[in-house]
């Protein structure tokens, strides 16, 4: 299953999730009514003198047509009640994975940590991220949890945060740390995180009626002594009948939780080892947990995340998220004895010291890797199977890529007081007056002290190179989000103003604004985000033309006639993989505006039709066995404003 497929499976999920939902609601709605019926039947019953309950007169159709509006509004109650909880729910945390982190005591994991744990995780993270295409997400340690575990929550990549608990940090090793956070990224990939945040709201709204049920009993359980009349003891039952009611419909709602989180686990773990190519490390951190006596759980209230967890929050034997550790492991490593859990836990004791000087030696590992980023072997099958699942010798050079940058310029991009300086530091151009007018637009826009900063830059390490630009932007994404929204508009109107300062606009300009502007935004509004719609690429030509014609253009000379027909070539083999054999390659000089329009109706594409659409691109840019930064970049920002993380690519040739 590839990450399209991931992503369709995903969307039925979150549809069967709302028809469940639905369905326990007015379960619970109808039993409501009834009870409602009973109470009332009997009191009628009682008060005209008679001494039998109410199931009599609740079979009597009359009975039922004349309190219709009682009915009604019982209902409404009930289900307003469960509706508006699970919307309230739902709503407060749209400000993302963040807000989720944050609530169960992450504090966040800032780039420029010194700390050696910390520093391995977030190097760690920002390798995979930036092997997969993806912006790097806010990263969080939840200090005051001594178990093994992680979670990976948000609705969109680009509002993403992974949290994993100091034991986590502190007993595994940084092959087993990669397995844990590739399995909480297979999550971001799949669209696990926006079923996770709906599945809370719905819980949620489901539990309501049995804690409204429980303070109703709680706030009359009084009234039955003091009442003379029978309105004491009605109280009462509805209050007691209202939270079983409730938790009923809960232990419904709990089951459709666990059943569906379970086989999203094992998903995961087998998409963790796609990522690392490496097994042992995921099988590793799940042995210690086992080892450890089961050592996940959580010591704050984690019943609420439990399905975003990487192991079991808590004990639960009905109820559980995930399947039993033994058969996790065993699915991963086929020869696996369950004897080898004990022999490994009489060793723990002893490699807990060693794997921490380790741990403080992970802080010079990127020192040690001098290797520049040129490139290695080009797959150019393998490019489109590792969508949402970059390989080993991606994440290798993503982490050579980030070593290659030069350590001051790598800090200031991960500095909250440089981050935006480093943002236009990319944007300066190679002809001096137009350099000198782009400085005095940053000197009106933000201040002199900014245009300082670049000068800093500048002077410290000359002008970026090309292959440099998009690492250091996504590696910039994250701190961006933590400045001021005040700063942020500023921020892309500079940007916008440096880009347009020529009257001309290059790809890694249309780049850095299309990204900043959409990854911000969905930042700031992740509930507002559709990863895919419902078109067919069949009824968009006109838009796949406009795309293809300018991805191929980008992907050659095209003042020579040489560079022209191989564009052509390359127009046309990727648009065969569509079926469309007739059409020729159309580009303008002001191509921005085409782009922009027909990237909106594309993203409007369903997972599978978006599968062909990338398929159609890849075939583009790999017809001439060779990708230049120029259509590296173009391909780049086109995938990720359809929502598709493209992989890092090597042997980029400078244009």
């Amino acid at each position: 299953m590839n990450f399209f497929e991931h992503q369709e499976k995903a969307r039925k999920q979150s549809r069967w999730i709302i028809f469940a939902f639905i369905g326990v609601a007015l379960v619970i709605v109808l039993a409501v009514d009834l009870v409602v019926m009973f109470v009332f039947s009997t009191q009628t019953s009682l008060s005209s003198g008679g001494s039998q309950l109410g199931l009599t007169n609740m079979l009597d159709p009359a009975m039922w047509q004349s309190n219709a509006g009682l009915l009604l509004g019982s209902s409404a109650l009930t289900g307003g009640a469960i509706g508006l909880a699970s919307l309230g729910k739902i709503a407060s945390l749209r400000s993302g994975g963040g807000k989720v982190a944050r609530d169960m005591g992450g504090v966040i994991v800032t780039p420029d940590t010194r700390d050696p744990l910390r520093r391995r995780l977030y190097n760690i993270v920002e390798e995979i991220a930036l092997a997969s295409g993806t912006p790097v997400p806010e990263v969080y340690v939840m200090e005051n949890e001594p178990g093994i575990n992680a979670f990976a929550a948000g609705y969109t990549a680009s509002d993403a945060a992974v949290a994993v608990t100091q034991g986590t940090l502190e007993k595994l090793n940084r092959a087993e740390l990669q397995g844990v956070i590739a399995h909480e990224f297979s999550h971001i990939f799949n669209g696990d995180m926006r079923i996770n945040i709906r599945m809370m709201g719905v819980i949620f709204g489901i539990m309501v009626i049995a804690i409204l049920g429980r303070k109703f009993l709680h706030t009359s359980r009084y009234r039955i002594r003091s009442s003379r009349d029978n309105n004491g003891s009605a109280i009462v039952a509805i209050g007691l009948v209202l939270m079983i009611v409730g938790y009923i419909g809960l232990f419904f709602a709990r089951w459709m939780k666990s059943a569906l989180s379970r086989q999203r686990e094992y998903l995961a773990d087998a998409s963790a080892v796609q990522f690392t190519r490496d097994p042992d490390g995921i099988s590793g951190a799940l042995k210690k947990i086992a080892a450890y006596s089961h050592s996940s759980y959580l010591k704050s209230d984690s019943e609420e995340v439990s399905h975003m967890l990487f192991g079991s929050g808590y004990r639960s034997l009905m109820f559980s998220t995930h399947p039993p550790l033994e058969q996790r492991i065993s699915r991963i490593e086929k020869g696996f004895d369950a004897s080898d859990i004990e022999q490994l836990a009489s060793k723990l004791k002893k490699q807990e010291r060693v794997e921490h000087v380790q741990a403080e030696q992970a802080a010079e590992e990127q020192e040690k890797k001098k290797a520049k980023a040129k490139g290695g072997f080009f797959d150019v099958e393998g490019m489109f199977s590792d969508i949402g699942s970059p390989n080993t010798e991606r994440i290798a050079a993503a982490a050579m890529l980030t070593a290659s940058l030069p350590s001051g310029l790598s800090s200031s991009a991960h500095s909250l007081e440089w981050a935006p300086e480093v943002l236009f530091y990319c944007l300066l151009d190679k002809d001096e007056e137009t350099r000198t007018k782009q400085l005095m637009i940053v000197v009106q826009q933000m201040g002199d002290i900014s245009e300082r900063k670049i000068q800093h830059l500048i002077q410290t390490h000359g002008l970026i190179t090309v292959e440099q630009r998009l690492p250091v932007l996504e590696m910039s994404f994250p701190t961006l989000k933590r400045r001021p929204i005040s700063d942020i508009e500023r921020i892309q109107t500079t940007v916008e103003l440096l880009a347009n300062v020529d009257d001309k606009i290059d790809s890694f300009e249309f780049l850095l604004t299309r990204l900043i502007k959409q990854y911000l935004y969905e930042a700031y509004s992740p509930n507002r985000t559709r990863l895919h719609g419902r078109k067919k690429v069949k009824t968009c030509i006109a838009e796949l033309t406009t795309v293809m014609s300018i991805l191929a253009a980008h992907g050659q000379e095209r003042s020579t006639a040489q560079g022209l027909q191989l564009a052509q070539r390359a127009f046309r083999e990727g648009m065969a993989v569509v079926g469309i054999n007739h059409m020729n390659l159309s580009f303008k000089d002001q191509w921005q505006s085409d782009l922009d329009q027909a990237i909106s109706a594309l993203d409007e594409l369903t997972a599978s039709d978006k599968s062909t659409l990338v398929t159609a691109l890849v075939r583009t840019v790999l017809d001439d066995k060779q990708v230049i930064t120029e259509e590296h970049e173009m391909l780049r920002v086109i995938c990720a404003l359809i929502h598709v993380p493209i992989p890092l690519l090597n042997r980029i040739e400078a244009a």
